[in-house]
């Protein structure tokens, strides 16, 4: 069995975050949009982090899925602390956003389309820099949340050429490629979601199996 020391891992890592801030300052570039460094650093970040399946996808009773904006959605409306809430509505604008840049093609085929998913992402946000501005320590969060929902389409767009760049898949296929990568351990499977930027953790196979 393959093993990966903590080393390696932090290799990968901040190789593939090199590899996203190159990518989305040229996207940036080209798209001609302007963005503070933070809420660049923001983007990058978010898209190294979901870049680890067990960070995007989530194992359920009906099986490998990244969790409806709906049900974030509610997680935020029932949180009983500000702290829950806020968690669940920067994931929900996270998710938004990953899904409307990085899988904008698969959205025409599903029950909601794009503009849905930058509406709940936008709206999460903007909440988000409201909330943010009121505590001591949360001003520049609150900055960024704020770029984050004024310029959400535009940020779709940058993802969405630095998916392209990277040659990633539609989302029905990547959702598969990890169910049989969770359940066979298959190397096929793990080469394709490393192939679209997807890198799955053994850790994360054990945890959900469970």
């Amino acid at each position: 069995m393959v093993t990966h020391t903590r080393d390696e891992q932090l290799i990968t890592e901040t190789s593939l975050q090199e590899y996203f801030q190159n990518s989305v300052s040229d996207a940036l570039e080209n798209q001609k949009v302007e963005a503070a460094a933070d809420t660049i650093h923001y983007v990058v970040n978010l898209l190294t982090s979901f870049s680890r399946a067990e960070a995007l996808f989530e194992r359920t009773r009906d099986g490998v899925m990244i969790r409806p904006l709906a049900l974030l959605y509610a997680e935020a409306a029932e949180g009983v602390t500000p702290e829950e809430r806020n968690r669940a509505l920067r994931r929900l604008g996270d998710v938004a956003l990953f899904i409307s840049g990085v899988f904008s093609q698969s959205l025409n085929r599903c029950v909601v389309d794009i503009d849905y998913y930058v509406a709940m992402g936008g709206s999460a946000y903007s909440h988000l820099s409201e909330t943010m501005r009121a505590t001591n320590h949360g001003r520049t969060l609150s900055e960024i949340y704020c770029e984050l929902a004024s310029k959400f389409v535009a940020f779709v767009d940058v993802l969405s050429e630095v998916s392209e760049g990277a040659g990633c898949s539609n989302d029905a296929d990547v959702l598969r490629q990890y169910e049989i990568w969770l359940r066979t351990g298959s190397a096929r499977a793990a080469e394709k979601l490393r192939a679209v930027g997807i890198h799955p953790s053994r850790n994360a196979s054990s945890r959900l199996r469970h």
